[in-house]
């Protein structure tokens, strides 16, 4: 097999994460850690492997469809690579690992040219402001000598600004060979993969280093540096999206997902949230505090402040879901307004009609699911409620506070409530004998 792969270690549960979840499961920006890196790959490798550990089905699946290994035991990171040597082929080979999830095209490219500029094997760099914990790269970018961990190294070697982003990158064969060669005689007990810079050295390769910026090269193993992760891809994704024709008041409160997707001219107030599977047309307004998932809002359209779009939505052209309404797995035609206090699951509704506020499409029977279907140019009246499966034909309205059972036809007046009954001077009556009873 000729061509170039990468093998991605995923294996790891994360301990310091303190959850169930494997590492690489752990999602930013409405993804997984795993996919992020996946994305970058795929643009610019021609094969991707993928090392998990046991009973990681759930990883397996989120690596589809690229090839995984099983790492049965965690002896290491050099181990964990040997598991994907089957895959490697003949061309050069690139290991990273799943928790440095934002690293970019442009760095992989450039690992890849450094590799094939004639280092026998190349690594990537970065140099932090703070350089603490990683490993140091001993040496110059074009000629690396060793890395040394930081637990390790001596004063003069901790001075070094270059330090170690953990991915290596060589020529197929070699990479086998020098990980079937990696001993694990340390204090850990483990197969290291930064052993192979030694290896390689000893056979007389050249080491060189391609340097990457730090904000995509640091490792992810906390909740705090998750946290860190998110804040920049958030930064790049409303970077972009201004870029692209999208207007925020205070961008630093939107929060969107990898996928969100606008048209130009979308104006987004503050603290509005955007979970995954959002697409936005051009000219809408997104007013503030609301929060839309899986939905599409057409061009022109109006959503909150305070509005969620569940999954399933679909608003129309220029329509209006107004403060305290929720849309779930409904369509709203043109012109469609909904302006306060609603619920719309399951729903279907016509061109420009008005739903009055406190309307509830009663869609759940405590079994199944059903619709409700409206259709153009209808009225529904403030605090009625639709029991589904119910239709409302073209036209007609609905009293405030019905409550609608049976299908209304096209221009009909349908009254759902219980007639007013006024009996006179019973408030005194009333007020009296509980005074008297207290």
């Amino acid at each position: 097999m000729a061509g170039t792969t990468a093998v991605v270690l995923a294996a790891g549960m994360g301990t310091r994460m303190k959850s169930a979840l494997p590492k690489a499961l752990h999602p930013i920006a409405g993804r997984p850690m795993l996919r992020h890196l996946l994305a970058a790959c795929e643009a610019v490798f021609e094969r991707i492997v993928v090392v998990v550990g046991p009973d990681m089905a759930a990883l397996e699946k989120v690596a589809a469809p690229h090839a995984c290994v099983v790492q049965a035991e965690r002896l290491g990171t050099a181990h964990a690579a040997l598991q994907a040597v089957p895959h490697f082929g003949t061309g050069d080979v690139a290991v990273l690992y799943a928790d440095n999830p934002l690293m970019s095209e442009e760095t992989l490219r450039a690992l890849l040219a450094r590799r094939s500029g004639g280092a026998g094997l190349a690594l990537v760099a970065m140099r932090p402001a703070v350089p603490g914990r990683y490993g140091r790269v001993i040496g110059t970018e074009d000629e690396v000598q060793r890395i040394v961990e930081a637990k390790d190294a001596t004063p003069e070697e901790l001075s070094v600004g270059l330090c170690n982003a953990g991915v290596l990158c060589g020529p197929g064969a070699d990479m086998a060979r020098w990980l079937a060669a990696v001993r694990n005689d340390n204090a850990a007990g483990e197969y290291y993969l930064t052993d192979l810079v030694a290896l390689a050295r000893a056979e007389g390769k050249r080491v060189a280093a391609v340097v990457g910026p730090e904000a995509e090269l640091r490792g992810i193993n906390s909740r705090s540096e998750l946290a860190e992760a998110e804040a920049t891809v958030q930064q790049r994704l409303r970077r972009a999206a201004m870029d692209a024709g999208v207007t925020m008041t205070a961008p630093e409160t939107v929060f969107l997902s990898t996928d969100t997707r606008f048209g130009t001219d979308v104006s987004i107030a503050p603290n509005v949230v955007f979970g995954p599977g959002v697409s936005v047309e051009s000219n809408v307004e997104i007013r503030a505090f609301s929060h839309l998932e899986g939905c599409t809002v057409r061009a022109g359209a109006v959503i909150g402040p305070f509005a969620r779009l569940r999954p399933g939505a679909d608003v129309g052209e220029e329509a209006h879901v107004g403060n305290f309404v929720e849309v779930k797995a409904a369509k709203l035609g043109r012109g469609v307004k909904a302006n306060h206090l609603s619920y719309i699951g399951d729903a279907e509704i016509g061109a420009r009609t008005n739903i009055g506020a406190g309307t509830i499409t009663c869609n759940y029977d405590g079994f199944a699911k059903h619709r409700t279907v409206i259709g153009a140019d209808v009225f529904i009246g403030s605090d009625s409620i639709l029991v589904a499966p119910v239709s409302v034909g073209d036209g007609a309205m609905v009293t405030a506070g019905s409550v609608i059972t049976e299908n209304v036809p096209a221009d009909a007046m349908a009254f759902g409530r219980a007639r007013q009954d006024i009996k006179a001077g019973r408030a005194a009556a009333f007020r009296a004998s509980r005074k008297k009873t207290k």
